[in-house]
């Protein structure tokens, strides 16, 4: 079987903050099948640490940035894991990147040093008797395990990718670290990893890596653009030979509307209408005949939501009604808030909430992603398994699945949800306005919700495209 190391600083369901996550928890079983064994390199938050049972001593470094650490051989939720345990680096209160004021730690630059350079120790000297082929990295925090890969000489017989999950976050470090954290002098260069004189982790990775992936082919494409390459575009032009797009999946078990736990169970969009009912029940929201919208997102401009709060009259005069779950931005948070106050076909609960995002998934006549940029996205394909209508922009990963409901998709019965374009308030107002059309046309509505739960969103298209990718690995430029 061949082998890969995962290297993440997240990972569903031990530690996540985002979808990062859930990609890499779901990568190994759907990798078996084909013939790869995934193990996970994960730094030893106490999180992680406390849900270990049996451990086997794989590797110790006695100088890992400021302490001796360990690296553990585990299993836990089911996932292969190494685990860096380096109680100076990762034993802390706060969250995997965040102290618990919400500051970033200091020293993050090292303490993800430290999880790239024993990647590449394993991958270069193999840990117990395990020894990948390929070593995977995920985002910036992972970003400097190519660069210690080929350093070290792994590179010869190792192959590396990096899969960038979001450009956004660069993982920038002062470039007078650079000695600290055992970088080439010749790579501070703007073709190396310096990014206005700063180090980016990020952009190292990019530059070392064998291959780049992202989440969608559509956020691929649109990261050689300025407008979204958050500075990088350039150089992700410079390697588009080697740059692809896999689109996520999710996990088809877990989401499965007719087997969930949380949710009044359905097969067809017929016995959906249960469903509906306890969540509009649920949320105090009265039937008015018109359609039931739902958000489930971190409330933040980039996913569009002050967008919302504008198109947002012209749904609710035509009986539309919002059930909100989500935090995050405070003012975003307080208006949504007010809605709800004062409008009676609002509902919001600030916070989150798993069990109910399932029943809001499976109650929604349609779930709204107005996202101004959106890598892959696994909300939208939430909303297709539980035959809600995806209402999204037309970015990244929410334009390669979802599927128009423009004229020719609707004669065809190919149509899933609904797509708008420019990303800006009066397009996403047409598109809210589009939707309570198609919800009146109840034949043409119950067509869409029968197309959507029949689209394939699980991870088994996925896994393949990353099983090739790991194969041609060796014949990289």
């Amino acid at each position: 079987m061949n082998r890969v190391l995962s290297v993440t600083s997240e990972c569903a369901p031990l530690i996540k903050t985002g979808g990062l996550a859930d990609v890499a928890g779901a990568l190994p079983a759907a990798l078996k099948p084909l013939g790869w064994e995934m193990i996970t390199l994960l730094p030893g938050y106490p999180q992680v640490m406390s849900a270990l049972d049996k451990t086997t001593d794989v590797m110790v470094e006695h100088d890992l940035f400021g302490g001796t650490a360990r690296v553990l051989k585990a299993k836990a939720k089911g996932l292969q894991l190494f685990v860096l345990d380096a109680p100076h680096l990762y034993d802390r209160d706060g969250g995997p990147y965040l102290d618990t004021d919400g500051k970033d730690y200091g020293d993050n630059p090292q303490r993800f040093a430290a999880l790239g350079w024993i990647a590449a120790k394993i991958a270069t000297d193999g840990a117990g008797d395990w020894m990948p082929d390929v070593l995977h990295a995920h985002d910036w925090q992972a970003g400097l395990a190519p660069v210690y890969l080929r350093a070290f000489g792994g590179a010869a017989w190792v192959g590396s990718v990096i899969t960038v999950h979001n450009i956004a976050f660069h993982g920038l470090a002062p470039a007078h670290l650079r000695k600290e954290l055992r970088l080439p002098a010749d790579g501070l260069t703007p073709e190396g990893f310096e990014f206005w004189g700063q180090i980016s982790t990020l952009k190292a990775g990019l530059n070392w890596s064998d291959r780049i992936t992202t989440v969608s082919p559509t956020y691929a494409r649109e990261l050689m653009t300025p407008e979204f390459g958050m500075g990088l575009d350039g150089v992700i032009r410079s390697r588009a030979g080697v740059l692809s797009g896999i689109l996520n999946g999710i996990d088809t078990e877990v989401w499965d509307p007719d087997t969930d736990p949380d949710v009044t169970n359905f097969a067809t969009p017929a016995k959906k209408r249960a469903a509906t009912a306890a969540l509009r029940e649920e949320m105090g929201l009265e039937d008015n005949g018109g359609p039931l919208a739902v958000v489930v997102s971190r409330l933040t401009e980039q996913k569009g939501l002050d967008l919302l709060i504008e198109a947002l009259p012209g749904f609710l005069s035509r009986d539309g009604q919002l059930a909100l779950l989500g935090s995050g931005d405070g003012g975003l948070e307080e208006a949504f808030q007010q809605l709800a106050d004062t409008h009676s076909g609002v509902a919001v609960r600030i916070g989150y909430d798993e069990a109910l995002s399932h029943r809001m998934m499976a109650g929604a006549d349609a779930v709204l992603v107005p996202s101004r940029f959106e890598p892959c996205g696994l909300t939208q394909m939430y909303a297709l398994r539980y035959g809600a209508i995806p209402v999204v922009a037309r970015t990244g990963g929410l334009a390669d699945t979802v599927i128009d409901a423009n004229a020719a998709a609707l004669r065809s019965g190919a149509a899933t949800g609904i797509q708008f374009y420019p990303v800006t308030a009066e397009a996403l107002s047409g598109a809210l306005h589009q939707l309570v059309d198609l919800f009146e046309d109840t034949k043409i509505w119950k067509k869409m919700q029968k197309t959507a739960m029949r689209q394939d969103v699980s991870w088994a298209g996925s896994a393949a495209e990353y099983a090739a990718l790991y194969e041609s690995i060796g014949t990289a430029e």
